[in-house]
Order: structure tokens, then C-alpha cells, then sequence
């Protein structure tokens, strides 16, 4: 959407889930501040620790929130998927931002300021719950994450996060990314990880291509869970 038009960014906020709740007057307010922001895979999006100055909504793409430790340990919090939004929590206290954001695939991203989003916030008390939801669903999943590092076999952790990502990026049992990126969402090394996926590829549970796992027995995948 290089050079999107003014019905194009319209109807992104139109169809979003929290944006869509905005009256017209107010959509059109935003879309005189908003801009489309391309990232290439790969690209940073904001650093950890950066100004929260801007909420990103994702129009195409994936976008992760991660962190990396002095060693260069990644661990993956969270996997941004289209309609969804990201940058939220900084943008509400004006803090810091509190992890990477990096563009898992090609991004395109819907962005808007900081100081334009937030009146609109002050009188929209839908919108802000709307927000605290979501917030709210990211600590549970990160306390989750916690967990299940500290409680799950590696394979279980495996399993589970496959089949979570099967629901959440919409294209059923076609999942696209390397095992590399695998592995720092489960806390496993590319190489474990590759074992466990050569064994279930093997067993007829899933098939194996470059940068794409696909799963072919769901309900095997789900009793190692």
C-alpha cells in the first residue's frame, strides 16, 4: 500500500476492531496525522527502551516484541499479526518502550502519534477498555511463557506454541518462519528444535519446506501438549 490513498487508510481504521469504534469526524481527524510505514523482514521497527511515541497497527506482516540479553539470547514475548496493534503500553504512560519490535516478514504498518491519539483516548472510554483487554491478555500470555519455560519439556513447549500459532495467524495449519525464530519463542536452540520437527516430520505429523512448517496431523501435535 505504497503511497495509500485516503479511502485505503479509511477503511483500515473503518475495519479495525478498536480504530472502527471512532465516529467519522474522528477517523477523518487521525487519517490527517496517520501515516503507512514500510519495514523490510528483518528490519527494526523501535529498540527497547526507545520514546513511546507512536501505537502501530499492522495492515500486512508479522511484527515481534522481543529481547535480547548482553549474550545474545533472544526470547520472543509476543507475534503481532495483522488487525492487531502494538506499542500501546508506552504510548499510554509515556514511558519507555518496554521490548525490541522487529518485523518478522515484510511490514506494512498503519502509525499514528502519540499526541494526536491521545485525546481521542480521553473521550473514548470503550476504546481504553478496549485497550486494557488487550493489555491484560499480553501479561497473561507472558505469565504463561513464564511457565511453561519452567515447567514444560521442550517438546510440550513446541507443540503448544505450533498450535497456537496455527489459531492466531489465520492461515490454518501453513505456518511461515525458520526454525531459528522458533526456537527463541520456546526457549530452544534452532538445532533441538530441528530435532524435534525432523522426528514429527517423520511420524507423518507435519511437513517441512524452507521457512514454512506445515501441519499435517493436528490432533497428534496437540496430545504432546
Amino acid at each position: 500500500m505504497i503511497g495509500s490513498t485516503y479511502q485505503e487508510k479509511r477503511w483500515i481504521f473503518e475495519r479495525h476492531f478498536l480504530l472502527g469504534k471512532l465516529s467519522s469526524r474522528e477517523i477523518d481527524a487521525l487519517l490527517h496525522y496517520s501515516r503507512v510505514e514500510h519495514y523490510p523482514a528483518g528490519c527494526e521497527i523501535y529498540p527497547k527502551g526507545s520514546p513511546g511515541t507512536s501505537l502501530m497497527a499492522v495492515l500486512r506482516g508479522t511484527a515481534k516484541m522481543s529481547s535480547v540479553s548482553p549474550e545474545g539470547k533472544e526470547i520472543v514475548f509476543n507475534i503481532i499479526h495483522p488487525g492487531e496493534i502494538f506499542g500501546e503500553i508506552a504510548v499510554l504512560d509515556g514511558g519507555e518502550r518496554s521490548a525490541d519490535a522487529i518485523a518478522m516478514h515484510d511490514c506494512e504498518l498503519l502509525v499514528l502519534n502519540r499526541r494526536d491519539f491521545m485525546p481521542v483516548l480521553e473521550n473514548h472510554a470503550d476504546i481504553c477498555l478496549g485497550l486494557i483487554r488487550i493489555l491484560c491478555q499480553r501479561l497473561r500470555r507472558t505469565s504463561e511463557q513464564v511457565e511453561d519455560v519452567l515447567f514444560r519439556h521442550l517438546e510440550s513447549r513446541l507443540a503448544k506454541q505450533l498450535l497456537q500459532l496455527s489459531e492466531q495467524s489465520g492461515e490454518g495449519r501453513e505456518l511461515h518462519l525458520s526454525q531459528s525464530q522458533l526456537g527463541t519463542m520456546v526457549g530452544g536452540t534452532r538445532e533441538s528444535v530441528n530435532k524435534l520437527l525432523q522426528t514429527w516430520q517423520r511420524a507423518g505429523w507435519i511437513d517441512l519446506a524452507k521457512g514454512t512448517i506445515i501441519i499435517r496431523d493436528r490432533a497428534a501435535i496437540e496430545r504432546l501438549v
